[in-house]
């Protein structure tokens, strides 16, 4: 049985490809950013670390996990749960259907949270606490409510 989001309002998260976002909540007393993000099938966005604890569960579908060069790295099935500290640059995605995550980030002190990479490993530009607020917000006031609702 798939994973039911007809109640899950998705987003864009600004002009990044192959996913779309929902806003669960965000704790800014304790740094903790929840969402959930579904990926499209058979596509990698882009290239990212994580600066922060994060811990995942997937929804629906399989979560694939690349190298930089896009190479495949890890698979994780329906219902795997993870708990990461801060890690390497990757890459993340779908399998052959449609994926979702539940991701659960604990932002650092300073709110820092990913760091968005170039081919070269360069950063791009650096996303935290901050900036998830304010997708937040603006994913709350497109509805009047959060992008998931509750049942």
């Amino acid at each position: 049985m798939a994973f039911d989001d007809r109640n899950v309002r998705w987003f864009p998260l600004g002009e990044f490809k192959h996913f779309l976002l929902a806003m669960c909540d965000v704790d800014v007393d304790r740094r903790v950013v929840d969402f959930l993000i579904k990926f499209e099938s058979n596509q990698q966005i882009v290239l990212h670390r994580h600066l922060a604890q994060t811990s995942t569960l997937v929804v629906q579908g399989e979560h694939r996990l690349y190298e930089p060069d896009g190479s495949l790295k890890e698979i994780r099935a329906v219902g795997s749960y993870t708990a990461s500290a801060p890690g390497t640059p990757h890459r993340e995605g779908g399998g052959s259907e449609e994926c979702v995550v539940f991701y659960s980030i604990r932002a650092q002190e300073d709110g820092a949270m990913f760091e968005l990479l170039n081919d070269d490993m360069t950063v791009m530009t650096t996303l935290g606490l901050q900036d998830f607020l304010g997708v937040y917000r603006e994913q709350k006031g497109a509805s009047g409510q959060p992008a998931v609702a509750a049942s």
